[in-house]
């Protein structure tokens, strides 16, 4: 029996969440909803005793999976490392089709997020570029080309 009936979103935990909000809101996400959570039940799943957090909920102007960014107000958040490269183990990275892949890295550029690597093209396919986020983290940008 297959127990995943549909793949929802992923969350992220971030230390800014208006600037975190604010670069997937420049890519094209949309606010789906904001709040804060705390009590018993973020504590049991997260395992965290006292833990309090602001969240917002990002999705696809087109619906589908989303992407939930969360920053602890208590306990103090957790620094992970902001230079990861995608062979540190852990999540490698959040990735999105883009329709104009170079409009996207500069859009991104002129709010001071820049490429990783360079863009690259895959068999006449796909061009990728890795552009390292707030935080440090990495978001992969891609177009269909050919």
């Amino acid at each position: 029996m297959a127990h995943v009936q549909r793949f929802d979103h992923i969350g992220i935990t971030v230390a800014d969440l208006d600037s975190a909000t604010a670069f997937f809101v420049g890519l094209g996400l949309e606010v789906e909803g904001t709040g804060s959570v705390e009590g018993e039940f973020v504590e049991t799943v997260c395992g965290i005793p006292g833990a309090r957090c602001e969240i917002a909920m990002l999705r696809p102007p087109n619906g589908g999976s989303g992407l939930e960014l969360s920053s602890f107000i208590t306990p103090d958040h957790v620094p992970g490392s902001p230079t990861a490269m995608a062979n540190e183990l852990g999540l490698r990275n959040v990735s999105f089709e883009v329709a104009d892949l170079q409009a996207a890295v500069d859009a991104v550029a002129a709010d001071g997020y820049g490429l990783i690597g360079g863009i690259g093209e895959y068999e006449n396919s796909v061009r990728m570029a890795y552009v390292r986020g707030p935080e440090g983290m990495i978001v992969s940008l891609f177009e269909q080309i050919g």
